[in-house]
């Protein structure tokens, strides 16, 4: 029998794909003529009626999203990191999303640059080691490479395996301590709880193999810890960017991502990723996902 909350899921994932293919360029529609079209005009301003129909979309979404996602995240909670160079607006709109989705933000944490910079590899494997013997023996594997090593010990501060999730203990002040004390990261005030989830939202895009394996293993890492990881970004971030580079990582398996969470549609999809991610690991969605443009189901 199809349900309301079938047909629901059917048009917000028809808008996704229309806001990823038509409004921003995304999707299997995206390369006809863009060459032509678009030499030269990278300055010009968009069409009304592009622009019409953009806002048309968007408020669509946004009519049907608070249905949609409504009590998916009943009783979860979220651990939200970024990377550096986040859009701030966008990960404010997420952590919205959570919450109109029944659930709550248990933390933010924001990545410091040295942590992603390769440059910096030696005081990261320094920490970490410091870390692995102070803390985490028995808890991460001693053979861990530095960056998963150092998502491991991340996801061990922040994260749970428990899907209800787990009181912050001492081994998880510690290593925030450590890892806030030497620049690494900016730690939150208050926080009382370990999160089943982690949403780790993408910022600037190094473009080296350098920064593209720091990422897969923090994501790793930090998938190790938790019953769920959900690695964010732009549309932009999709295809060709840091997310669809990462998508052809062997860390992707264990790993949910998705791209278009500058877009209404996209956070949206955030919301049902995080959700499956409860119960199922790894998969690609967003504007440019192998597995759809969101989870459906």
């Amino acid at each position: 029998m199809i349900t309301l909350r079938h047909h629901l899921l059917t048009i917000v994932a028809v808008f996704l794909a229309l806001a990823a293919g038509i409004v921003l360029g995304g999707g299997p529609l995206s390369d006809v003529g863009q060459t032509v079209a678009t030499a030269g005009k990278e300055d010009e301003p968009e069409p009304v009626e592009d622009r019409a129909r953009t806002d048309y979309t968007e408020s669509v979404v946004t009519a049907l999203g608070p249905g949609t996602v409504g009590g998916r995240l009943a009783e979860r909670s979220v651990a939200l990191m970024t990377l550096p160079g986040a859009d701030e607006q966008v990960v404010t709109a997420l952590g919205e999303q959570v919450a109109a989705a029944g659930g709550t933000v248990s933390a933010r944490y924001d990545l410091g640059e040295d942590l992603v910079d390769p440059s910096q590899k030696s005081l990261v494997d320094t920490l970490g080691s410091q870390l692995l013997t102070q803390q985490a023996e028995g808890d991460v594997a001693a053979d861990a490479s530095t960056y998963d090593r150092i998502g491991a010990l991340l996801g061990l501060a922040v994260a749970s395996r428990e899907a209800e999730g787990q009181e912050v203990n001492g081994k998880a002040r510690a290593i925030v301590d450590a890892v806030s004390g030497a620049g690494l990261m900016a730690a939150p005030d208050g926080v009382a709880q370990r999160a089943p989830l982690v949403l780790l939202v993408l910022g600037t895009d190094a473009r080296d193999d350098g920064s593209d394996a720091i990422l897969a293993g923090l994501a790793k890492g930090l998938a190790a810890q938790s019953v769920g990881v959900v690695l964010a970004g732009t549309t932009a971030d999709g295809d060709a960017g840091q997310l669809g580079r990462f998508r052809a990582d062997p860390a992707a398996a264990e790993v949910a991502s998705l791209d278009g969470i500058d877009t209404v549609a996209g956070r949206v999809a955030t919301i049902l990723t995080l959700q499956r991610s409860l119960t199922t690991r790894g998969g690609a969605f967003g504007a440019s996902g192998a597995d759809g443009p969101l989870p459906l189901g």
